[in-house]
Parts: structure tokens; C-alpha cells; sequence
């Protein structure tokens, strides 16, 4: 390839993606290389594990921008290319084609690969992840023959994947380590609502349970998950939606600061000279985390953070510090999250999660810290000042579903 660019972007989802976009929307005319290890131009990932899943969407609409969109802005994609090594002195990398690339400037987005189990029988054809396009055809292929799922993992990819695969007549059991769903990102309100959801569509759900290995046949099919207490869980399909592992390796390699993710300043820069980081794979200090140094995974985070990058190379003063938000469709649920609720020391329910829509309001040193809303689109869009500004609300009023959130008092 032996080829240079003034901005080489390795990564071509979202973040990626949007770096690439923004870069031209601040007039910048350099060359851009956009390098992704799959074949195809940049797609959409949360519909992965909803609507493309589901096949309410082809492939083609959830394409980030049409395929003539990249040459048009002269964006030019590099695709099915793997970086194997990074020389941030030399300013070039190496592919695991051994072809080298140079670069003027280098953002890191490659987001990250699944975290799939470790043990016994881990190889078998019919273990699946979420993560990609080629993942979720894999499973779309096995469908027809495929009567009983078995999910490891209750957070949102395991129980989306569920919601999905129960409307297409699958029976499904999700297995969870822990004592509750959602438990890492979510209160147990939120998490015994999904639960019962999920429950009188007909899933059964394992609690502190964990795979300890898949039994497989001569074909290397997996016919059963073996959990630590000895129970065999049969299954024609197994689905993993344990989280992700950061893809960060040659960076690190080269010598970038990091441990779970690659560390990057306000301004989304690496400890590396002219290489940035962006998306699921940014280690930062968030503000909206109490300043913990935090990955987050999702959409908002991936285009604020591109965004972010583009300004700096472009010599324009701007810092990450946007409100984290998040969505889920499971049936006919729409969960809409603003702002990060871990370590929250209280919280409010409004309305009745009998009903089906409700939200729950997060407190931590009595100010807002977060929001999830259930069917409830009017909390969420008025929440999110309250979480922005780390409202001090009135927990009564609050409680009131009645009384909007932007009426509810201050204390």
C-alpha cells in the first residue's frame, strides 16, 4: 500500500466515522484515510442487536451515509485492513499485511472486540457475538434450524438479542452471573421491570449462574451450556453479550498510557505526540462520573468525541464534556438514559412501572446524577437538565408523574 495521509483514522464505526465527517465540516483539506478491518463502508451498530436482527432493516439502511458519500468528500475508505503495529516517532503504521501507512496525524477508533468466554468448548460454530455485521448474519443464517437460544449475559446486547429472538418464535434463556439484570449500568428498579418483561414473554431468566463449559458434538455444534452448579442448559444457538475488550494493543504497544482503554486528555489527545483516541476505546475523565477515569459505550460518545478531535486538529479550543446518553428497544419498550448513575446513593420512581412507563430518577449528594425512562420521552428530555446541571429537585414533586420535571421545585 505504502501509502500517506494528513489524517489516518483506524477504525470505521462511528467514531471513526464522525472524525472523519467532522474534520471536512471544519474545512479541513488534507488527505484522510478511514481504515476499517470490515469489508464494508461505516454502518450503524446498535441496530445490530435490534432491527437488523430482527429483519425489519436490510443492511443498506443502516449504512452510516451511502456508499458514494466518502469519495465524494474525498474521505477515502480503506476497508479489511488490520493495523498490526503503530511507530508514532516514524509516523506510520504497520498492517498485519505488512504494508505500512504513513500519517500526519493518527485517531485511534477502533472500539473494541467481544469479550467471549474462556472455557471448555468456547469454539464451537453456533457461539455467537453481536458486535458485527457478520456476526448477526451468522446468526440470521442459523434461524431457521435454531428452536432454543441460550444468551450469557443480562446487559442491554443480551437482553435486546433476547427481545428480538423471542418475537421470532425462539425459546430463549438468558444466564447471568450476577443477582440481577442490567445490574452494572442500572438501579433494581429498572432491573426487576426488565426482568418481568422479559419473563411474561416466555424467557426464562438464570441468576447467579455461570457457564462453566459448552458440551459439543462430532460436528463442533455446542448442544448445552454446563453452569457451575452442574445444570445442563440445551441449546441450538448460544449468544455471548458479556461487554467488550478494548482493541488497543499496538497502541499501547508503542508505548501509549492506558489499562482498560487508552488514556486521553480533555481534548481527546493520547500521551502519544499526534495520535488521538476516540469511541469505546477512550479511557477519560468524565465529568458526569464524578471525574472517574471511564469508557463509554455508546453512539453520543463516539460522535462527541470525534467531534472534539476534528476541532483540536483544527486549532479550535474545545473540550469533552458532553452528557452521556444511551437508548434500548426491547418489545415495545423505548429506554432512553441520560447521564451515568453508578455510585448513586438514592433515587425516585415516577409513575408505575405496572404501567409500563416510568421513570427513575438517580440522586448522589442530592443533586441529579441520571435518568432511565420507560416509555417516557417528556422525563428524559427534561431531565437532562437536571442532570447536566446537578439539580438539587424536590423528591416529593419529583415522585408526582403528574407535576412535568421542569416544574418540580428546587430544595
Amino acid at each position: 500500500m505504502n501509502k500517506h495521509y494528513d489524517i489516518l483514522i483506524v477504525g470505521a464505526g462511528h467514531a471513526g466515522a464522525q472524525a472523519a465527517i467532522a474534520l471536512r465540516q471544519q474545512k479541513f483539506t488534507g488527505t484522510i484515510g478511514l481504515m476499517g478491518n470490515e469489508k464494508y463502508a461505516p454502518y450503524e451498530r446498535p441496530p445490530l442487536s435490534k432491527e437488523y436482527l430482527a429483519g425489519d432493516k436490510p443492511f443498506e439502511r443502516i449504512m452510516l451515509r451511502p456508499e458514494s458519500f466518502w469519495g465524494e468528500r474525498d474521505i477515502e475508505l480503506l476497508t479489511g485492513h488490520r493495523v498490526a503495529k503503530v511507530d508514532p516517532m516514524g509516523q506510520q503504521v504497520t498492517l498485519t499485511s505488512d504494508e505500512e501507512v504513513g500519517f500526519g496525524k493518527l485517531i485511534w477508533a477502533t472500539g473494541g472486540s467481544p469479550r467471549m468466554l474462556g472455557c471448555p468448548g468456547n469454539q464451537a460454530r453456533n457461539i455467537h457475538a453481536v458486535r458485527s455485521r457478520a456476526d448477526v448474519d451468522k446468526i440470521m443464517a442459523a434461524l431457521p434450524t435454531t428452536e432454543n437460544v441460550i444468551v450469557v449475559g443480562g446487559g442491554y446486547i443480551g437482553l435486546e438479542a433476547a427481545a428480538v429472538l423471542t418475537k421470532l418464535n425462539k425459546k430463549v434463556t438468558i444466564v447471568e452471573t450476577l443477582d440481577r439484570v442490567l445490574s452494572r449500568v442500572a438501579g433494581e428498579t429498572l432491573s426487576r421491570f426488565y426482568e418481568n418483561e422479559h419473563r411474561a414473554q416466555g424467557v426464562t431468566i438464570e441468576l447467579e449462574a455461570m457457564v462453566e463449559s459448552f458440551e459439543t458434538n462430532d460436528e463442533g455444534m455446542a448442544t448445552a451450556a454446563k453452569l457451575t452448579d452442574g445444570r445442563m442448559l440445551a441449546g441450538d444457538m448460544f449468544i455471548i453479550g458479556i461487554g467488550i475488550i478494548p482493541e488497543t494493543g499496538p497502541l499501547v504497544a508503542a508505548g501509549a498510557a492506558g489499562g482498560n482503554g487508552v488514556d486521553v486528555d480533555q481534548h481527546c489527545r493520547t500521551s502519544l505526540e499526534n495520535v488521538y483516541a476516540i469511541g469505546d476505546c477512550a479511557l477519560h475523565s468524565n465529568p458526569f462520573a464524578g471525574g472517574a477515569l471511564i469508557r463509554v459505550e455508546s453512539v453520543q460518545n463516539a460522535n462527541d468525541q470525534a467531534k472534539v478531535a476534528a476541532l483540536d486538529i483544527m486549532g479550535e479550543e474545545c473540550e469533552y464534556n458532553a452528557v452521556p446518553w444511551f437508548w434500548s428497544n426491547q418489545y415495545d419498550l423505548k429506554l432512553q438514559t441520560v447521564g451515568i448513575s453508578a455510585g448513586f446513593d438514592d433515587c425516585v420512581v415516577r409513575g408505575d412501572p405496572e404501567n409500563r412507563q416510568f421513570s427513575v430518577v438517580y440522586f448522589k449528594d442530592d443533586k441529579v446524577i441520571a435518568l432511565d425512562c420507560v416509555n417516557s420521552t417528556k422525563d428524559y428530555v427534561q431531565g437532562r437538565k437536571a442532570v447536566v446541571e446537578g439539580l438539587e429537585l424536590d423528591r416529593k414533586e419529583l415522585a408526582n408523574p403528574e407535576i412535568p420535571i421542569k416544574e418540580v421545585g428546587l430544595v
